[in-house]
């Protein structure tokens, strides 16, 4: 199962934002990614347990892989997780990163873990 959302992630460690602007674009993103997912596992269920990836498209350069991408993705990672109703942290999902240039977007991959 691949998703597509255009949305603008940047990275969280280098914001400097108010809290309640945050706070929004937190919740929205983690809303819509949790309401898009689920839409695609409906069409094309996937049973666990999960390999997800999650791929950010930008077009500026790539962010640091070990700190500042997972960071750009957390609320994006936290709506998967709602939609497979689990824990971001279950034992049963293993989450992957990447990056690749583009507009702005962020492509999540679903499928089964052997």
């Amino acid at each position: 199962m691949i998703a597509t959302l255009t949305m603008r992630t940047i990275p969280e460690g280098n914001a400097r934002e108010r809290w309640q602007g945050r706070h929004r674009r937190r919740k929205g993103q983690r809303n819509t990614t949790a309401l898009l997912v689920r839409h695609a596992l409906r069409a094309e269920p996937v049973a666990g347990p999960w390999l997800v990836t999650m791929t950010r498209v930008a077009p500026s350069k790539g962010l640091d892989l070990h700190d500042n991408l997972p960071m750009a993705l957390k609320a994006c990672v936290d709506g998967v997780a709602d939609a497979l109703g689990i824990d971001d942290a279950d034992p049963r999902v293993t989450w992957q990163y990447a990056q690749k240039r583009g507009s702005y977007a962020v492509i999540v991959s679903i499928e089964a873990r052997t």
